[in-house]
């Protein structure tokens, strides 16, 4: 015992140099790597404050000044046995919140705006350094928690400190075509008993005192920074500066049409004379959800089926269908008539405090935004802009005697300070998208999902649930 004592002292009363030249080539190497890592993300973010951790580094690898790992020698196992938890648990927090943060994050499809291209139930990597990652806007979070902590139902960030948008350098920029993970633009305020319906379209629909005093129905409203909103994905159809226009369910932009997309699919009434079988549903690969009576639901007689008094009504199905499924769907022998659902169905567009004769396949053109680009306003295309001015880019919007002002001046004009884009779903008749809420800011961009690592069907029960063709598949946007 006396022996190891003497040891000890000897090691601890060793000088700065004494120690790093005896210092072994393991720990030179480790200490080598890890400047590697530092010195290597400093360069990528600019964050010179990164220099700070280079002492710490020199003493943990090297000098040994602290005993970093003293614990480990505790003769205590039960302290021993908890401090090993205990840091293996804190590195596992740390290295999961910088991966989350830079590299990439799970994503997993919650509703079928993108069927077939993506599918409810396929759980997506989304690279982050594809577009470049987004600093931390509320750094204080508790990693893999997006806004609320499961169980305890109360927030998972602390919203102060909040740094301004900056994204690092990435492999490209978002492209026509792109299927892009993003926080979802309308949520910076939410009513928390009916997050499923963006607060703007619920104040259009029930007035703004409605919403805010009754908290039973909408419960509290609270506000979002950008980085804690909902994320949404969605398909890029426009890019800043781009002019863009729907006509017959076909987007244009600058005057030419999209892409074919192999995936894309619409509503339609399908008329029958006798039911259609779950096989027939599940060739079509048309979940149960989607597979909508209407009979029952609506009077079909105001869709021009059946005579006036009700008799020899037929069954008629709302239905998503691709061009194949289509296809498919017309050589039913059961089939008596097909027709694209009506336009109004999909409910009001963006923006919503404007009158318009435009629907989700009739609608523009509208000009997206771009960085630096001056636009004239006045009354009849501030609606366009009145988001961009006051929530997302931080202005002061006031209209007062017809005249706007901005941040207290009279205003004629605009120059964005950001670039937008516009986002649509491959699913158009089931998707909640630009069309109805509006353009998608850049500081909003999260990542671009690269690869499926699993996907279960929700109609099934384990294990033919899961969709093995799909899972390690990589996510192409066309």
């Amino acid at each position: 015992m006396a022996k190891e004592s003497v040891t000890e002292n000897k090691a601890e009363n060793k000088t700065f140099m004494e120690r790093v030249r005896s210092a072994s080539v393991k720990q030179w190497v480790k200490f080598g790597l890890v400047m590697l890592v530092i010195l290597g993300f400093l360069v990528w973010s600019g964050a010179w404050w990164l220099l700070l951790l280079i002492p710490f580094a020199v003493d943990i690898y090297i000098t040994k000044y602290i005993p970093w790992g003293g614990w480990k020698k505790s003769k205590n196992p039960v302290l021993k046995w908890i401090a090993d938890w205990v840091d293996a648990i804190g590195f596992a927090l740390v290295a999961v919140y910088i991966v989350n943060l830079f590299i990439f994050q799970n994503y997993k499809i919650p509703s079928p705006s993108l069927e077939k291209t993506l599918r409810v139930g396929d759980f997506l990597f989304v690279s982050k350094v594809s577009y470049g990652p987004r600093c931390p806007m509320t750094p204080l979070s508790f990693p893999l928690a997006q806004h609320t902590l499961p169980l305890l139902n109360i927030k998972s960030y602390i919203e102060h400190p909040q740094w301004e948008y900056k994204r690092l350098k990435g492999l490209g920029s978002v492209q026509r075509g792109d299927i892009v993970v993003f926080n979802f633009p309308a949520g910076d305020t939410v009513a928390l008993n009916m997050q499923s319906i963006d607060y703007y379209s619920l104040v259009d629909k029930h007035g703004r005192d409605a919403v805010w005093r009754n908290k039973r129905a909408y419960g509290d409203i609270v506000v979002r920074p950008v980085d804690r909103r909902e994320n949404y994905v969605k398909r890029c159809v426009g890019l800043p500066g781009d002019s863009l226009q729907i006509i017959g369910g076909v987007v244009y932009a600058n005057g030419i049409p999209e892409k074919d997309i192999p995936g894309l699919q619409a509503n339609y009434f399908v008329e029958t004379n006798s039911a259609i079988s779950s096989k027939t549903f599940e060739k079509l690969e048309i979940r149960k959800e989607d597979r909508l009576l209407l009979n029952g639901m609506v009077d079909v007689r105001k869709y021009g089926y059946g005579d006036s008094l009700g008799n020899n009504l037929p069954l008629v199905y709302r239905l998503p269908l691709t061009k194949d499924a289509l296809k498919s769907i017309k050589k039913l022998p059961n089939v008596v008539s097909i027709k694209n659902e009506p336009a109004f169905f999909s409910g009001e567009t963006f923006p919503l405090n404007m009158y318009k004769s435009w629907t989700r396949d009739d609608y523009g053109p509208i000009y997206i935004p771009k960085k630096g680009a001056t636009v004239k306003l006045d009354l009849s295309n501030l609606p366009f802009y009145e988001q961009i001015i006051h929530n997302y880019e931080g202005n002061d919007l006031k209209v007062d005697n017809g005249q706007i002002y901005i941040n207290g001046a009279v205003a004629d004009s605009y120059t964005f300070k950001m670039d937008y884009y516009w986002m649509m779903g491959d699913n158009r008749h089931n998707s909640a998208d630009s069309r109805f809420w509006g353009y998608v800011p850049e500081d909003h961009i999260v990542g671009k999902p690269i690869c499926i690592w699993l996907s279960l069907d929700e109609d099934k029960s384990f294990p033919s649930n899961i969709r093995w063709s799909r899972m390690f598949t990589m996510v192409h946007p066309d």
